[in-house]
């Protein structure tokens, strides 16, 4: 496999480790709203993402659910559950439609325990992820709806280079954790201002330039994050 795999984690390992991990992996197709792994529960399988976009999901007992991070081609679902034997609350699900390389989640495992170049890369992906479940978190108690909207829509072009992104105000505000009509005005002035182009489930962003000088300091702070993985 060459060292230039869509997936940045798969890309970053050795060689060795690489085809290691690739012995048992199999491609899929992922689309919008496919679960990849429920709360309280252990993955089967890991999501080597090579295109689109996966949400991490705070669920409460009663049903309700937030966003709390993000999972592109920088990595892959369900790191958490390598480091320990506690199940995590999260509720893993694809947002914007892509792609994965799947792998059994035992397969990983033992590779983790085993591998250290393996070890040495996940270990630095999971850190670098709660650090940013840390700052998105912070973001969502501190920040107002138009600043944490503009954030998702840069990380989101971020991580899957497309200035076009398919989903609807309904899904916004319930990853955003707000209400609907809140999102419509959010979104409805940002198109006023021509930062965005917004059409029923679609958003095209026009101007990248304002809608980051628009948006809150946890974009750049997450920006960075991502960005200094596995250099």
């Amino acid at each position: 496999m060459a060292k230039s795999h869509p997936n940045r984690f798969l890309a970053a390992i050795s060689q060795k480790s690489r085809k290691h991990l690739l012995s048992t992996s199999s491609e899929v197709e992922l689309g919008t709203k496919t679960v990849l792994h429920e709360s309280q529960t252990r993955p089967s399988h890991a999501f080597f993402l090579t295109s689109g976009l996966a949400s991490i999901l705070a669920v409460t007992t009663v049903g309700f659910a937030s966003e709390v991070g993000v999972v592109g081609r920088e990595g892959f679902t369900g790191s958490l559950h390598l480091i320990g034997p506690v199940d995590t609350p999260t509720h893993c699900r694809m947002q914007l439609a892509g792609a994965a390389v799947q792998i059994p989640f035992e397969h990983l495992q033992k590779a983790f325990d085993q591998d250290d170049d393996l070890h040495r890369h996940i270990l630095e992906f999971v850190q670098v992820h709660m650090h940013i479940l840390s700052q998105v978190a912070g973001c969502h108690s501190i920040h107002g709806a138009s600043q944490r909207l503009t954030r998702w829509l840069l990380t989101a072009q971020d991580l899957t280079e497309s200035s076009t992104i398919d989903i609807t105000q309904e899904v916004l505000s319930e990853i955003l954790g707000t209400k609907r009509v809140t999102i419509a005005a959010a979104a409805g002035s940002l198109q006023r201002d021509r930062l965005i182009e917004y059409r029923r489930g679609h958003i095209h962003i026009l101007n990248r330039k304002a809608l980051e000088a628009a948006a809150c300091d946890c974009y750049s702070t997450v920006k960075d994050l991502h960005e200094g993985l596995y250099l």
